[in-house]
């Protein structure tokens, strides 16, 4: 099939592109990139060689059934408080080809949702910058500007987050974010945001920031998942970087929303994948909870050896089959991952690290592609099948 957007396949497994010819200079015609052995679509590729590279995969699906996806950028410049882009794309055709639908800055670390039947984007300015959420009535081609704090400018401050998702939990919509006290990486407290569901959500009134939980010693909270616990309470489940690579937490959410509290005694949890970034959703058809992780032990491996896992009760967790897997964990990698439920199946999109036929990516960390992936029928998957 034709590529929709420059740089991009639409296919799973595409021809190599041809290497163009010399130009009229008699420079050395420079290789294209090659993404036919790339698993999955490819929606969008960044060389290593450009030093930008791809984060903050996201998904989420429009009410007539067309998928929308996005990125940003990030690199190794020194100056952390430029503005951020985030670019978005979309598919028609339930992920066989997407089109590039938009540029928007600032935004950075973004996840996309749908509520009342418009999309917006809920992220940060910058790394480490204000919380802003922009709106988009016409699937993600036009978008609010954060102009102010009645135009989707949330709350001023040294933010962190990801693309976490969003729960609407009685009247309300709930959402995770970090605080960045300062100093090294990783000192960040943790927080929850929530507005009620029928209010404006461009309005930094309509939101409630609750007090932070500061930084535990050993390790740092990074990412968190807010989600309704088995006894239908809202917890906040996050990433626990060096706490071990399989290993998250479990932190309370107060009724009101006001506080958050944890016990380490009886909080943390052996996830695989716990110490990379990841997406849970409860599944009611099987009253469990489901999740696309970077395994890390048992074999060690770094973002290399993705898996679907589940729980039905958020602690006990259990590999349900392996997904995509690749022996070299220098320069591959499939990780942040983002899914949504679609029916039957599971659809998702990967910040990829894989060959491209011009050095690979940089590392395994600073990937080189987005991709978009499908999890056919997954509750009756069969354990051992790898998915493109």
């Amino acid at each position: 099939m034709e590529s929709l957007y420059p740089d991009s396949t639409s296919s799973t497994k595409s021809a190599p592109i041809p290497v163009s010819s010399a130009t009229s200079t008699d420079q050395p015609a420079q290789p294209a990139p090659d993404h036919s052995q790339v698993p999955g679509v490819v929606i969008d590729h960044s060389p290593a060689s450009s030093g930008r590279y791809i984060g903050s995969p996201s998904i989420a699906i429009l009410p007539n059934g067309d998928y929308v996806a996005s990125h940003d950028f990030f690199d190794h410049a020194p100056d952390q408080t430029r503005n951020a882009a985030s670019t978005v794309f979309s598919s028609a055709d339930k992920g066989r080809t997407w089109r590039k639908s938009a540029d928007i800055t600032p935004l950075f670390w973004g996840k996309l949702f749908v509520h009342r039947d418009a999309l917006y984007i809920l992220g940060t300015r910058h790394e480490y910058g204000d919380v802003l959420i922009r709106r988009s009535v016409d699937g993600g081609r036009t978008w609010t500007e954060p102009t102010g704090s009645t135009t989707g400018l949330l709350r001023k401050g040294k933010y962190h987050c990801a693309p976490c998702q969003t729960l609407l939990r009685d009247g309300r919509i709930w959402r995770s974010m970090e605080l960045f006290t300062g100093g090294a990486w990783g000192n960040f407290s943790a927080l929850v945001m929530t507005a009620p569901a029928d209010s404006d959500l461009l309005n930094a009134d309509s939101w409630t920031f609750s007090e932070c939980l500061p930084m535990q010693a050993g390790f740092s909270w990074l990412e968190g998942c807010v989600l309704l616990s088995p006894d239908d309470k809202v917890v906040n489940v996050l990433r626990t970087n060096g706490n071990g690579g399989d290993r998250a937490a479990i932190v309370h959410v107060a009724a009101d929303g006001n506080s958050l509290s944890f016990d380490p005694a009886d909080d943390f949890i052996d996830m695989p994948g716990g110490g990379v970034k990841f997406t849970i959703l409860h599944d009611k058809p099987t009253s469990r909870y489901w999740s696309i992780v970077s395994k890390q032990t048992n074999p060690e491996a770094y973002r290399n050896n993705l898996v679907l896992i589940s729980s039905g009760d958020l602690r006990d967790w259990r590999v349900e089959s392996p997904l995509l897997c690749h022996a070299d964990g220098e320069r591959h990698a499939w990780q942040y991952i983002d899914w949504q439920f679609d029916g039957d199946d599971i659809v998702f999109v990967s910040r990829t690290a894989y060959d491209d036929g011009l050095g690979g990516a940089y590392n395994a960390h600073d990937a080189n592609y987005l991709t978009f992936h499908r999890i056919a029928d997954f509750r009756k998957r069969i354990a051992g099948a790898f998915v493109d």
